[in-house]
C-alpha cells in the first residue's frame, strides 16, 4: 500500500478484497451467455419439451436479433467516433479547466460522465476518460486518479439506462428490433411511458446528486491523494495524427468531401424524420438514433481516412454484443417456443413462479433486487432483457403493475451491479492505464448507498404509475 493511503475505510478495503475476487474468479461474461442457453435447454427439457423442439428453437432464435445486434454495436461504434474527434478533444480541455481543487474535479468528472451518459453510454465511457486524463495534465491540482477514473464510470454506474440510449426501453419503442414473442405479450411501449416518464426524471435527478456527492466525499484529501504517476502509469498523448499522403489514390481518403457528401445525405433524412414524426418519436428509433451519432462523427472526424482509423480502433470494444447477443436470441426463443406435449413453455412456468411472489405492492422491491442479481452474473449492457422481459412483462400484466415502469425497475436497478462489476469498466480501464481493482474501491461506496436507495424510490415512484393495457402494433 502507498505510504500516504491511510485513509482506508473498512468497505474501502472489503471492496478491493471482492474485486480480488471477481478479477480472480469471474470468467468472460460470453462463458455466462452459453451457460444461459444451457440452462435454458436443460429446463424445458426437465418440463417435457422434446430435444428435437429444443434443437429448433436454438437454431430460430440465433439469427432472430440480428438488427438489434449491429444497432447496439453501432452505439458503441458511433460514441466512439464521435467522443475520439480534435473538436471534442478541445471541448474536453477546456472543460479541464474548470474545477478549482482535485475532489471538486472528480465531483464534476462524475456530473458530466452521468449526464453523457443519459444521452449516450459509449459517449459517456470515452469522454469521462478523456475528461480524467486532461485534469491530469493540469499542475498543481491533486486529484485522485483512482476516484476521478470511478466517477468517470459513474454515468455506466448510474444513470446510463434511465437515458437515451436505454436498450431495453429502446427495443420497447421498436417493434420492428423486438421478438415476435415479446411483442405479443408486452405490445409497443412508447418513450412516453418509460424513460420520458416525470417520475424517471426525478429518479434520475436524485442519482445524480447523490452519486456525485458520493463521489466528492469520498475522493481523499490533497495530502493523500495518489496521482497518475504515484500508480505507475504513463499516458501518452492520444494524438493519432493522419500519416503524410503517399499515393494519388490516397486524396480522397484525406479530403473530407465524401465525409460532408454523407453526412449531408443523412442530416437531409434526419430533418424529414423529425418533421415527421416530432423529436420524441423519431429519437426512439434506433436507426434514426445511430445514425445521427454517425453523421455527427464523420464531421467531426472531417477527414475519411481519420474516421475509419476510430472505428478500427472501436471495433474491439463490439466483440462482445456480435458474439453474445445471438445467443440471447437463442435463449429468448428457446425460453418462449419449445412447448411440452400441454403447450407449456419454460417462459409459462416462469411467470407462474414470478407471479407467485410478486403483487402489485411487491413487484418494485422483487423484480428489482432480481435485475440486479442477474446483472451481476450477465452484464449484458441491456441484452438479458430479451431473455427477462417476456415473463417479467407476462408477470406485470397479470398483477395490472404498469409496463413502463417495469421497464425502468430493469433499467435502474441494472446499473447498480455495473458499479462493482468490471466488465464495462475495460474501455475506460484501456484508456486510463489502471486496473478495476484501482476503481472498485470507490465505485462499492456508490453501489453500498444505491441499493436500499433505488429499490426504494422505485416501489415510491411506481405507486404513482397508472397501469395500461398492453398496445399492440
Amino acid at each position: 500500500m502507498h505510504p500516504r493511503d491511510t485513509d482506508d475505510s473498512f468497505l474501502r478495503r472489503l471492496s478491493l478484497r471482492s474485486c480480488d475476487v471477481s478479477e480472480r474468479w469471474f470468467p468472460d461474461p460470453y462463458v455466462f451467455a452459453v451457460l444461459a442457453v444451457a440452462l435454458v435447454a436443460a429446463a424445458a427439457l426437465l418440463i417435457g419439451s422434446r430435444p428435437v423442439a429444443v434443437v429448433q428453437e436454438f437454431g430460430n432464435g440465433f439469427w432472430s436479433l440480428i438488427p438489434f445486434t449491429l444497432q447496439m454495436s453501432f452505439i458503441i461504434i458511433g460514441g466512439y467516433v464521435t467522443a475520439d474527434s480534435p473538436p471534442v478533444e478541445k471541448l474536453v480541455t477546456r472543460l479541464a479547466a474548470l474545477p478549482r481543487t482535485g475532489r471538486g474535479a472528480v465531483a464534476f468528472v462524475a456530473t458530466f460522465s452521468m449526464l453523457v451518459s443519459l444521452i449516450h453510454w459509449g459517449l459517456s465511457l470515452i469522454l469521462g476518460s478523456l475528461l480524467v486524463r486532461a485534469l491530469v495534465r493540469r499542475e498543481g491540482l491533486a486529484m485522485d486518479y483512482r476516484a476521478a477514473g470511478a466517477a468517470a464510470y459513474l454515468g455506466l454506474g448510474a444513470t446510463w439506462a434511465m437515458g437515451l440510449s436505454s436498450s431495453a426501453a429502446q427495443l420497447q419503442a421498436n417493434p420492428a428490433s423486438m421478438p415476435p414473442s415479446l411483442l405479443a405479450i408486452s405490445g409497443v411501449i412508447p418513450f412516453s411511458e418509460t424513460i420520458f416518464l416525470w417520475q424517471s426524471l426525478v429518479l434520475t435527478v436524485l442519482l445524480v446528486i447523490v452519486s456525485t456527492w458520493i463521489a466528492w466525499a469520498t475522493a481523499p484529501v490533497p495530502a493523500r491523494a495518489r496521482t497518475a504517476s504515484d500508480l505507475g502509469v504513463v499516458l501518452d498523448q492520444r494524438k493519432y495524427e493522419l500519416p503524410p499522403r503517399s499515393r494519388p489514390g490516397d486524396w480522397l481518403e484525406y479530403s473530407p468531401a465524401l465525409n460532408v457528401f454523407l453526412a449531408l445525405l443523412g442530416a437531409g433524412w434526419l430533418w424529414l424524420e423529425f418533421s415527421a414524426k416530432g423529436a420524441i418519436t423519431a429519437v426512439a428509433n434506433l436507426n434514426t438514433y445511430n445514425l445521427l451519432f454517425l453523421i455527427l462523427g464523420l464531421l467531426l472526424q472531417w477527414r475519411p481516412r481519420r474516421f475509419l482509423d476510430a472505428v478500427s480502433r472501436a471495433i474491439p470494444g463490439v466483440a462482445g454484443v456480435l458474439i453474445q447477443f445471438p445467443l440471447y436470441g437463442a435463449t429468448a426463443t428457446i425460453l418462449t417456443n419449445a412447448t411440452n406435449a400441454d403447450g407449456v413453455s419454460v417462459v409459462t412456468v416462469l411467470t407462474h413462479a414470478f407471479g407467485q411472489v410478486t403483487t402489485s405492492g411487491t413487484f418494485a422491491w422483487v423484480m428489482g433486487g432480481y435485475s440486479a442479481l442477474v446483472g451481476m452474473f450477465i452484464p449484458s449492457g441491456g441484452g438479458k432483457w430479451l431473455i427477462e422481459a417476456p415473463y417479467v412483462m407476462q408477470a406485470a400484466i397479470d398483477v395490472q403493475y404498469p409496463l413502463g415502469w417495469a421497464v425502468q425497475i430493469y433499467n435502474a436497478a441494472e446499473a447498480l451491479p455495473n458499479l462493482i462489476n468490471p466488465f464495462w469498466m475495460l474501455p475506460l480501464l484501456g484508456v486510463l492505464g489502471l486496473k478495476a481493482r484501482d476503481l472498485i474501491g470507490f465505485t462499492f461506496m456508490q453501489f453500498v448507498v444505491h441499493v436500499p436507495l433505488v429499490l426504494f424510490l422505485l416501489w415510491l415512484l411506481g405507486t404513482t404509475v397508472a397501469y395500461h393495457p398492453p398496445v399492440m402494433p
